[in-house]
């Protein structure tokens, strides 16, 4: 990144700091001269909300001329989702292709951005796998293989050359790794995916870590999913309601309690699964009492939670795109996910904008809210690698 990012970055966040502002005032009246402070130093509204949007695109190359360029350059978007298989046209037609491809067209899309965007993907090993021996990468084993070796020199050996893998692309955000428990080994995503390290909470808490540290020494950062976990459920919530009412354990809260009062975990995503002690109406994505209450307020996390993504049935199927977006917003979501891999919609990122833009002005979405995800997401980008 250059040097100059990099100081803007770190710049917008100490001035945006209630903490450091009122660090800095008279005693006078140290209230308003935060909310002053604070109001000057913010972009416009729309350019925070563009820093909470992550989206997948098609395409092996990027042009000046492509939608998702335009989104980058003229909607401030903050993150993009890469895959290697396109779902709706069922062709590897996608963003992958081999390893020098992949870096052009990563360092192509930070050239449109003001902001260095997050350059996520989903790398677990195993079945999720983005990059595949038969497009030149190296092979990855998955959570379920690493957990019966049980091994923490494997682990750690096989995390190194993953993280470094994703390092030398420019992937600056990993997917991974999943923390769920593997309590149901019949669960259609997760247990018979082999996307589970155990069903004991302390071998998933030793892996994890392994994994997130070897992430974090190469520059990149790992995301622990999907809170407050998801290994219990039967259904697939790709594709519907995953109900987790007769399942779901305080156990499967472990992994996430030990690794945020560590301070290995500083991203997390959410789980689009349904328990009915906790809302009758919406799944955990949508809920503040679990997204904020459970896990910033209880289990103390700071860092930025993503959505799992909100084009995936569980959110589709009973939620138009307004409600869906507010919901998750007020639940303190800082990153929307819009794969746009299981249907295509390239306008997203300007619908979103729009919808959230438009709930803030008329008071339904309070603008403290899109200001604190917006500090969250330069708090960590001011902490990215110099190039």
């Amino acid at each position: 990144m250059p040097k100059f990012l990099f100081v803007f970055l770190s710049l917008i966040f100490w001035a945006s700091s209630p903490v450091l502002l009122t660090a800095c005032g008279t005693g006078a009246d140290e209230s308003n001269l935060v909310q002053e402070a604070g109001e000057e130093n913010y972009p416009e509204l729309s350019e925070m909300i563009g820093q909470m949007m992550m989206v997948g695109f098609r395409g092996f190359t990027v042009e000046e001329t492509d939608r998702i360029a335009e989104d980058i350059r003229e909607r401030n978007l903050g993150g993009i989702i890469l895959f290697d298989y396109d779902v709706p046209s069922g062709t590897p037609q996608r963003n992958v292709s081999s390893p020098a491809q992949l870096k052009t067209l990563i360092e192509n899309l930070q050239s449109f951005a003001e902001t260095p965007l997050l350059i996520a993907i989903d790398q677990e090993g195993g079945r999720v796998n983005r990059l595949k021996t038969r497009n030149g990468f190296p092979a990855v084993v998955s959570h379920e293989h690493l957990g019966k070796l049980n091994s923490a020199d494997s682990t750690r050996a096989h995390a190194r050359k993953m993280a470094q893998t994703l390092a030398d692309l420019g992937i600056n955000v990993n997917f991974a790794p999943v923390v769920d428990l593997n309590s149901n080994p019949q669960n259609p995503v997760i247990g018979r995916l082999g996307r589970s390290f155990s069903a004991d909470a302390d071998k998933v808490i030793m892996h994890s870590r392994i994994f997130l540290e070897e992430f974090s020494r190469a520059g990149l950062a790992g995301t622990i999913k999907h809170f407050p976990g998801h290994g219990s459920a039967w259904n697939d919530s790709h594709f519907g309601l995953a109900d987790v009412t007769e399942t779901w354990d305080e156990a499967e809260l472990e992994p996430y309690r030990v690794l945020i009062q560590e301070g290995k975990a500083t991203m997390v995503m959410s789980a689009h699964i349904v328990h009915q002690k906790w809302s009758e109406e919406h799944p955990a994505t949508l809920l503040p009492e679990i997204m904020t209450g459970l896990l910033r307020d209880e289990l103390g996390f700071e860092g930025l939670l993503f959505s799992d993504d909100m084009q995936m049935g569980a959110i589709t199927d009973f939620y138009g795109l307004e409600q869906a977006l507010v919901l998750a917003v007020l639940a303190g979501i800082d990153v929307l996910v819009f794969a746009n891999n299981s249907v295509h919609e390239p306008e997203i990122t300007a619908r979103a904008i729009e919808i959230i833009g438009r709930n803030v002005r008329n008071g339904i979405i309070p603008e403290n809210t899109i200001r604190e995800s917006y500090d969250r997401i330069m708090r960590h980008k001011s902490t990215f690698h110099q190039n």
